[in-house]
């Protein structure tokens, strides 16, 4: 047994500190305090590390999907394959544009999107993909690009939780010809607010570079440095989701960081798997041999007909002993919006349904101690135990 006492463990804590605060700082006293030289070494960095061409710096991952969308020329009345399991911004951003997302199941084991459910729902007017790296681990990425090869289908991964994350020796943000980041504060990288978006396609970028600011020709801060001038033209409707060098300047730190966070996060994974996995109650998510998890959840699964509790009962009971969980995530098919709009059912993806029922995410950041550590694996098996049937 653990010997400590009741501990208050949140469900996330940023790892960021004085190299953090220090970066943003100087980017005050610069005087860049909106989008400028920080955010295009930001850029760079970002791009070399994952290994894409380009990065386009936004202020968020729903602004990442917005603008990809637009750039692969989306339409009123188009269709997007986008899985049910997954927050409802993937899924939103389609709605931008007047089309439907079309929601798929979910792998059983994986919880990313099926890739056979997903080909069964295509119609004349799909248009795109939107595979999502759930919790970190990369969808099976082979089978969704032979499917959109063949279907003439657009990809766009969305990858808010996978900072780093790598298919078959090749890291997310690579793989495919949009790859859209989120660095909310929650997220494995974070500036608090912010995204990026990948590509390998100088069109694709121009266009993403041109709409994050307005529609504007060039980027606006050239226009009062020494490499600009006051004049600027406005060649589309664009949109004002730019990053800032603040942010930025907090991101160039954290990047250097993210091996060693990254590293955190898979030692804790690995103990809470190693004492979880004995136990019957418990299923604990597994990564597939190809693949390197970012581990930004550690979404562990209970096999209710085991217990006496319910899942909510559980997060109930680990609050009581000041742990924080949280539930990723409730399918975006069992909302009033998506029932309303589109006549989705609860019975529609039952194995997304019933997956959502089992699981429930855990503690998993790098500055855990490891005494928290042991104090969550301790009290998550007295519950179960106390539990069993």
């Amino acid at each position: 047994m653990t010997k400590v006492k009741k501990q208050i463990i949140p469900f996330h804590r940023a790892d960021l500190g004085e190299q953090e605060a220090q970066a943003a700082a100087e980017a005050v006293r610069s005087g860049w305090l909106t989008m400028g030289p920080k955010t295009f070494e930001f850029e760079q960095n970002f791009a070399s590390y994952v290994g894409a061409k380009h990065a386009v710096g936004v202020s968020s991952c729903t602004a990442a999907l917005h603008l990809a969308l637009d750039a692969i020329g989306l339409k009123q009345g188009d269709e997007v394959l986008v899985p049910t399991t997954t927050f409802t911004s993937t899924a939103e951003v389609v709605t931008y544009f007047k089309a439907k997302p079309v929601l798929v199941d979910v792998d059983a084991e994986s919880l990313c999107m099926d890739p056979a459910d997903a080909e069964r729902r295509i119609t004349k007017r799909t248009r795109a993909v939107i595979p999502v790296h759930y919790g970190g681990q990369p969808c099976d990425m082979e089978a969704i690009q032979d499917m959109a090869n063949r279907h003439g289908l657009r990809v766009i991964e969305d990858a808010a939780h996978a900072v780093p994350a790598s298919y078959r020796g090749v890291r997310v943000g690579a793989i495919s010809e949009l790859t859209a980041f989120s660095f909310y504060a929650t997220k494995t990288l974070t500036t608090g607010e912010g995204g990026m978006v990948t590509t390998n396609n100088d069109d694709l970028a121009t266009r993403m570079r041109m709409m994050r600011l307005h529609g504007i020709g060039r980027d606006a801060w050239k226009r009062y440095s020494s490499e600009g001038s006051w004049y600027y033209e406005v060649l589309d409707s664009g949109f004002k989701y730019n990053l800032t060098d603040i942010q930025s300047a907090i991101g160039i730190v954290q990047l250097e960081k993210c091996d060693r966070m990254h590293i955190a996060r898979q030692k804790i994974a690995a103990r809470y798997s190693v004492k979880f996995a004995k136990e019957r109650a418990l299923q604990i998510p597994t990564i597939a041999d190809d693949r390197t998890s970012a581990w930004h959840l550690y979404a562990l699964r209970l096999n209710l007909e085991e217990i006496s509790i319910t899942r909510s009962e559980m997060i109930e009971k680990l609050k009581e002993r000041g742990i924080g969980t949280s539930v990723h995530f409730i399918p975006l098919h069992m909302h009033p919006y998506y029932q309303n709009a589109y006549g989705y059912r609860a019975n529609d993806f039952p194995v997304a349904s019933n997956q959502y029922e089992r699981y429930i995410s855990l503690p998993i950041f790098p500055g855990m101690t490891s005494t928290q550590i042991d104090y969550v694996i301790e009290k998550v098996l007295e519950i179960v135990v106390a539990a069993a049937r």
